[in-house]
């Protein structure tokens, strides 16, 4: 994987998606392009999710709101702190 949105034909698996949430917490993918990517999967209305991919999807798209009216790249809703909480969860709940 490497942070490419288009990458991938078909639906990601939890792998995949921890992945996502790891490269954005680790500066290796914007924010704005995990949203594009979550949001590309959560709105095709033929796949089924499980509870975790669809709880970590629905996460990562929204990831990039901003936090008030400075706009893109300005503070964002969910900080650092809580992008590695969702990633800290993700984990446990896998198993990892």
């Amino acid at each position: 994987m490497n942070g490419d949105v288009a990458e991938g034909a078909g639906q990601p698996d939890p792998e995949e998606i921890e992945w996502w949430f790891a490269a954005v917490a680790d500066g290796r993918v914007s924010r704005d392009a995990a949203d594009r990517w979550a949001g590309r999967w959560l709105h095709d209305d033929e796949l089924r999710w499980d509870e975790l991919s669809l709880w970590a999807l629905d996460r990562l798209h929204g990831i990039d709101l901003p936090a008030g009216p400075a706009g893109p790249g300005g503070p964002y809703l969910h900080d650092e702190a809580q992008v590695r909480e969702w990633l800290a969860e993700l984990r446990r709940r896998r198993g990892r």
